[in-house]
């Protein structure tokens, strides 16, 4: 590929303007730091770290990137959209972006988001010290980084993919997308989910082999539970993806006919490859949210969670029924009437075991003494917000109903209404619950309830408008349509909700930094009162977690203990092993990186050297020998000290 060809997106005056902020941006930064002497501070404290807490955080700031990201894209479809025939972006770039808005939105900001709170959450809410591999979850990570910036450096090196997040064949094909857009598609989804594998991987072996004495399975936190389930699901899915995509690799770059119309190829075949991977990813992004909800609930209604048997049980058949629903994606494309039939009742009985939890959380409030903190206003929005994408999930589960829904704005808005109140709520829920845990200190609950408001209104102004649109017969993916059509109004309704929802997301950014310089430091380690075991550690909490791991007796063991007046982190101390530090994971992700983004461009001679530099980095570690480190008895007294605020 010729220099001219490799920066032809940046021949578009909004893309060259984009990457010149980002080089801008990226000179401030190594300036900054290399002014302020934090480079070594940097690379010793967070870059090469295998603190599950500061890994979680890591997830969570680039998932934040990518919300922004993400969210730019939705405003640049809205504005788009909003009024007839309008030039904002031509055919080719509004098939990029509504590509790129789907895979960074699911992908690079929810996964993220819901995977950084569970590092941050989960070994504490079993008593561990940490996860069960280390390194390997520092490797996840970067994998996971790697994954993201090489989608995003598409948009100025070479070309976006532009096929849709689905990526449907022969459209994804070299025939009809000849550049190298879809080979980042590949490459950048095949290297964040080998990290998101192994990380489910890690999850299951530290949720059953690394619970705190007495911690049976019955009297885990439900957010506990659904990462449990949500990593079994992750290890079942995200193998077919790995396939598929090595399936894809094969048909643009060495000519195979794997999902080609002719020679004995299968299109159809990339559509139920992708889709068997595809439904269960919705419920790896929603069941982690159900959990936070749960334990937001119960917090701040000062009452058990409601059916907790119940809720554990309902998730597990969801996980199961999110297997056995992926042609509701296609019924239009060809099955017969016992196909579609089946897939039909299978999709609408997962609206149970979904309303029996809806039903516990609101018998979980009822009687309960409600506070009405930030994370109780998302997790209390949730409910009916959901409920309406549920009850249009239903109406699109009905195979003779989908063909007239298929394919309209309709089902961009039942999606947009489950996946933003089932997923973005649940992470900001839990990003507020949890913030004083991980930093310290609260959030400004003023700035935090005002973007809650802009963000709950302008969605619903934002995307309601589509249910009408979409019944109206709007074809979703018109990156523009005429006057005559009258789709002109909601159009422009729906696109103001969308500046709304920016305002909102903006007010987030800022009570970081309000907060920061003004919020009080946590010094009791439990600001809201809370019931399960992370909030017994101090805040923020040390790098050993508990200087002294519980024992459990019952579910909610922290809250009957403050009850009772026992401290369950009361004894002895004793010294604690703790793992190592490592560059390894950071290199080897970065020398991945580049085998990738060569193999995008077919240089096989880069491609070579790059793989078998990572397949040193394997045989490296296999000989290693690392034996971690200890944290006196004399260190630890005096952190839990400092963070008593003690002198």
């Amino acid at each position: 590929m010729s220099m001219d060809e490799l920066f032809a997106p940046m021949k578009e005056p909004m893309i060259l303007g984009a990457a010149i902020s980002i080089v801008v941006g990226a000179v401030a930064i190594v300036a900054g730091l290399t002014y302020f002497k934090k480079w070594g501070w940097l690379y010793k404290n967070w870059l090469t770290t295998v603190d599950h807490k500061k890994i979680g955080v890591m997830y969570i700031l680039v998932a934040l990137v990518m919300l922004f990201r993400g969210g730019i894209d939705a405003l640049l479809m809205r504005a788009q959209t909003a009024v007839p025939e309008n030039g904002l972006l031509n055919a080719e770039h509004y098939n990029e972006i509504f590509t790129t808005h789907g895979l960074i939105m699911i992908i690079f900001m929810a996964m993220p988001f819901i995977i950084g709170l569970m590092n941050v959450v989960v070994p504490l809410q079993i008593g561990a010290r940490d996860v069960a591999f280390p390194r390997l979850n520092a490797l996840s990570f970067w994998l996971f980084a790697v994954g993201a910036g090489l989608l995003n450096i598409s948009f100025i090196i070479g070309g976006s993919p532009n096929a849709g997040w689905s990526a449907y064949f022969p459209l994804a094909s070299t025939e009809f997308s000849p550049g190298v857009g879809n080979n980042y598609y590949a490459w950048s989804l095949q290297i964040s989910g080998l990290g998101t594998l192994m990380t489910g991987i890690n999850f299951i072996t530290t949720i059953m082999k690394m619970r705190a004495p007495g911690m049976k399975l019955m009297k885990m936190p439900m957010f506990t539970w659904s990462a449990l389930i949500t990593n079994v699901i992750i290890t079942f899915a995200f193998p077919v993806l790995t396939v598929a995509l090595a399936m894809m690799t094969l048909d643009r770059q060495f000519g195979t006919k794997f999902f080609a119309m002719q020679d004995g190829g299968m299109d159809m075949l990339w559509a139920n490859l992708f889709w068997v991977w595809g439904h269960p990813e919705v419920y790896i992004v929603i069941l982690p949210a159900f959990g936070i909800f749960s334990e937001v609930i119960s917090t701040f209604s000062r009452k058990n969670l409601f059916g907790y048997k119940s809720m554990v049980m309902s998730m597990v058949v969801i996980s199961l029924l999110s297997f056995m629903v992926w042609v509701h994606h296609f019924y239009t494309m060809g099955h017969g009437v016992m196909v579609n039939g089946i897939f039909s009742i299978t999709t609408m009985l997962i609206a149970v075991p979904t309303g029996v939890k809806i039903f516990n959380w609101l018998l979980t409030m009822r009687h309960g003494k409600i506070t009405f903190t930030t994370p109780m206003l998302w997790a209390l929005a949730f409910v009916p917000i959901f409920t309406i994408g549920g009850v249009t999930g239903v109406m699109l589960a009905m195979a003779s109903a989908d063909y007239q829904y298929h394919n309209t704005l309709f089902l961009v808005a039942h999606f947009h209404y489950v996946l933003i109140p089932g997923t973005v709520f649940g992470v900001l829920a839990g990003y507020h619950f949890w913030w004083p845990k991980i930093f310290g200190f609260r959030l400004n609950e003023k700035l935090g309830k005002s973007a809650f408001w802009f963000i709950v209104v302008g969605f619903n102004v934002a995307f309601f408008p589509l249910f009408i649109l979409g019944l109206d017969g709007y074809a979703r993916r018109m990156y523009t349509y005429s006057a005559d059509t009258g789709y002109g109004p909601l159009s422009m309704v729906s696109f103001i909700g969308a500046l709304a929802m920016a305002v909102g997301f903006a007010l987030i950014c800022y009570n970081i930094y309000y907060s920061f310089r003004h919020s009080p430091r946590e010094t009791t380690g439990d600001p809201w009162d809370a019931r399960s075991l992370e909030w017994a550690t101090q805040s923020p909490v040390p790098e050993y977690n508990f200087a002294i791991v519980p024992k459990i007796n019952q579910l909610d063991e922290f809250w009957y203990a403050k009850k009772e007046g026992r401290d369950i982190t009361a004894g002895k101390y004793e010294r604690i092993h703790m793992p190592n530090n490592s560059g390894a994971p950071l290199w080897m992700s970065g020398v991945m990186f580049l085998f990738s983004l060569f193999f995008v461009f077919s240089e096989w001679t880069l491609v070579i050297v790059f793989a078998i530099a990572t397949l040193g980095f394997m045989a490296y570690r296999s000989f290693e020998n690392d034996e971690g480190h200890y944290i006196e008895v004399a260190e630890i007294e005096a952190t839990e000290r400092r963070l008593r605020g003690e002198k």
